[in-house]
């Protein structure tokens, strides 16, 4: 089991929707360039996110879209869930016949039940995040990066002073 770029691409275009929030409607195609994601990939993806109420559409001149929820209120797990991204770490999609696809209702496999726990611990975890706090993130590290920015990047040697 493991992301796909669907959920991937889906959260960074939703950091980088919801970083710009107060300037008005975002383009997908402002999102394209900056993320370096295709516009026809955004565009499923945000129909997708539109469908579940997580973004709304703006039309018309200046149009583009907006947040239809705080980002506070939108976990990363719903980012995921509405981009039809598979959460489950199970082989056999939790239908318990992992031994065998071919007959249902077929025997678990030995650690069906692992598998099952990190699958919970996984959407609990991402249910947790909220989009506000991937946006709090990306403000700390620019603010950071300002920091740094603007320490002298001379290293200053001084060598051992003989004693006479």
């Amino acid at each position: 089991m493991r992301l796909t770029t669907k959920g991937r691409f889906a959260v960074t275009a939703m950091i980088d929707l919801a970083l710009r929030q107060g300037n008005g409607p975002v383009t997908l195609s402002a999102i394209s360039e900056r993320q370096e994601i295709s516009l026809s990939y955004l565009e499923q993806l945000f129909g997708k996110l539109r469908r579940h109420n997580i973004v709304e559409s703006v039309r018309g001149p200046g149009g583009g879209y907006n947040l239809a929820r705080k980002a506070a209120e939108v976990s990363v797990a719903d980012i995921i869930i509405a981009v039809d991204e598979p959460l489950d770490a199970t082989q056999c999609g939790g239908k318990e016949n992992c031994h065998s696809a071919t007959h249902p209702g077929g025997p678990r496999c030995m650690t069906h039940d692992l598998w099952s726990t990190l699958t919970e611990k996984m959407v609990e975890y991402l249910d947790s995040v909220s989009l506000q706090d991937l946006v709090d993130q990306q403000k700390e590290h620019k603010m950071a990066e300002h920091r740094a920015a603007d320490k002298p990047s001379v290293v200053v040697m001084h060598r051992p002073q003989a004693v006479a």
